[in-house]
C-alpha cells in the first residue's frame, strides 16, 4: 500500500525534473508559483478555529455513529474533559491543533481532515455482518504486512500489541481506527517506540484517525538558544548551562538512535522546529515524518542519479555510481554530523566573553564543532567519526564542569 511520506519522498526524488519542466511553462504559471512559494513562512495555511471545530465535530458524530472508536473519544465527544484551545498549523497535509486533556496540555495530530479520508481495509469489506467474527490472525498479517510496507520493518508478533490491544465491543470502528492510524508514519514511529525512548514522545491516546501527544516546548531558529527557556534561566551563564544541557542531550539521543533499536534510526529533517525540550532540557524529537529505519532508509537511496546531489533526501545523503546510475543504498552522512551543522553550530559557532568557560575550551569546542559539521566528514572513517562524538561530550562536560565552578 502507497504511504504518505513515501508518496511525499518520490515526489521530492523528482524535484529536479518537475523544476526543469516548469521553466518551459508559461510565464502567468511561473508567477503564480513564485507568489504560492512567497508565503512567509511559518504561516498556517487556512488555520483558524473554525474549521479546526468544525474537523472535531465530524469526528465526534462519526464517533457516535459508530464509525471509529478511540480511548479518547468520550473525554472528547462526551464528557468534555478534552477540550479544543486553538489551531498550531495545518502543513504538509498534517493537522495539528492544540487541546487541554483533564487539564494537562496536549496536541492533536492527523495527516488528514475526515475520517472517510483514510483508506478502509478490504477485511472491513469481507465481513459485512458485525455479528460475525473476524480473525484476528489474520489482522494481525495485515497489520504486520502495514508496518513492513511503512516502515520496512519485520516485527514479532509481540510487537503487534502495541498497534493493536486486542477486541473490544464495536469491531468495525475499532479496525476502521486502527486502519487510518496506520497509515500515518509518525503514529507508527512513536508507537512503536513507546517506553523504549525518552527521546521520543510517547503517544497518549487517540479517537478515530487523530492521535495525541504530549505539548512541548519546540523550537525556533529565531531564538538565540533555539529553544524555549524559562525566566529561572538568569544571565549569560544560565542559559551557557543550560545550551550545554541540551547539547549533551542531542547526543544521548545521537547514541541511542544508532545503537539501543534493532536497526538504526535517521533522521532526514534536522532542524530546531522538529525538536522540543521538557522541563529537565531533554532534547525529544517531536516530528518525526522524516525519519526512518535503516531498511527504509536503504530503499529510499536507491534511486537513479546522474551526480552525487541526485543522492540527497533532505538531509540524508548517498553517492552516486556513475557507472550504474545509482544512489548508493548507504547513507554517507550521519545524524550527528546533521546535528553538528544545523544545530550545533548556532550555538559553538564563537568564543564570547562573560559566560563562565575559558578561551580555550571555547575555542576547542568550536573547532570540534566545525570537524564534525565539515562538507568533508561523510568521508571520515566509522573509528573517527565514533572519536569526533567522545570528543564532543568530554568538551561539553568540561563545560558544565567549569560552569559548576564559576557559580561556587
Amino acid at each position: 500500500m502507497a504511504r504518505a511520506a513515501g508518496a511525499r519522498g518520490r515526489a521530492l526524488w523528482g524535484r529536479r525534473a518537475l523544476l526543469a519542466a516548469a521553466a518551459w511553462t508559461a510565464g502567468w504559471v511561473l508567477a503564480a508559483a513564485l507568489l504560492l512559494r512567497a508565503r512567509p513562512p511559518g504561516l498556517p495555511e487556512h488555520c483558524s478555529d473554525q474549521r479546526s471545530r468544525r474537523i472535531l465535530a465530524a469526528l465526534c458524530q462519526d464517533y457516535r455513529g459508530g464509525a471509529l472508536v478511540g480511548d479518547l473519544c468520550e473525554d472528547l465527544c462526551a464528557a468534555g474533559r478534552l477540550v479544543y484551545r486553538r489551531c498550531l498549523y495545518y502543513e504538509r497535509g498534517k493537522k495539528v491543533l492544540q487541546a487541554d486533556w483533564r487539564g494537562r496540555p496536549v496536541i492533536l495530530k492527523s495527516t488528514e481532515e475526515a475520517f472517510s479520508s483514510f483508506q478502509r481495509p478490504g477485511l472491513l469489506e469481507a465481513v459485512a455482518d458485525e455479528a460475525q467474527d473476524l480473525p484476528e490472525a489474520e489482522l494481525l498479517l495485515l497489520v504486520a504486512s502495514e508496518v513492513k510496507s511503512a516502515l520496512g520493518l519485520q516485527l514479532a508478533n509481540g510487537s503487534l500489541g502495541r498497534l493493536w490491544p486486542g477486541w473490544g465491543p464495536g469491531w468495525r470502528g475499532q479496525v476502521a481506527s486502527l486502519w487510518a492510524l496506520l497509515q500515518q508514519e509518525e503514529f507508527l514511529h512513536l508507537s512503536l517506540l513507546q517506553g523504549l525512548s525518552r527521546h521520543v514522545p510517547p503517544v497518549l491516546g487517540s479517537c478515530g484517525h487523530f492521535y495525541a501527544v504530549e505539548l512541548l516546548a519546540a523550537g525556533s531558529p529565531s531564538l538565540g538558544a533555539l529553544f524555549p527557556l524559562g525566566p529561572d534561566v538568569g544571565a549569560r551563564g544560565g542559559q551557557a548551562a543550560a545550551v550545554g544541557t541540551m547539547a549533551l542531550s542531542f547526543l544521548d539521543m545521537v547514541r541511542h538512535f544508532e545503537q539501543d533499536f534493532a536497526h538504526r534510526l535517521h533522521l532526514c529533517d534536522v532542524k530546531p522546529e522538529n525538536f522540543a525540550i521538557r522541563s529537565d532540557l531533554t532534547v525529544v524529537a517531536i516530528d518525526v515524518d522524516m525519519a526512518f529505519f535503516e531498511p527504509k532508509m536503504r530503499e529510499i537511496l536507491e534511486q537513479n542519479c546522474t551526480v552525487d546531489e541526485d543522492c540527497n533526501f533532505f538531509d540524508c545523503f548517498s553517492k552516486c555510481d556513475l557507472r550504474a546510475h545509482r544512489c548508493g543504498a548507504q547513507r554517507v552522512n550521519s545524524n550527528l554530523q546533521v546535528i553538528c551543522d544545523k544545530i550545533f553550530r548556532h550555538w559553538f559557532s564563537s568564543p564570547r566573553e562573560g559566560l563562565g568557560i575559558s578561551f580555550q575550551l571555547q575555542q576547542k569546542l568550536q573547532e570540534v564543532v566545525q570537524e564534525c559539521a565539515a562538507p568533508g566528514a561523510p568521508k571520515v572513517p566509522q573509528r573517527a567519526a565514533r572519536g569526533i562524538f567522545w570528543k564532543l561530550q568530554g568538551l561539553l562536560q568540561a563545560v558544565q564542569q567549569e560552569l559548576q565552578v564559576a557559580k561556587l
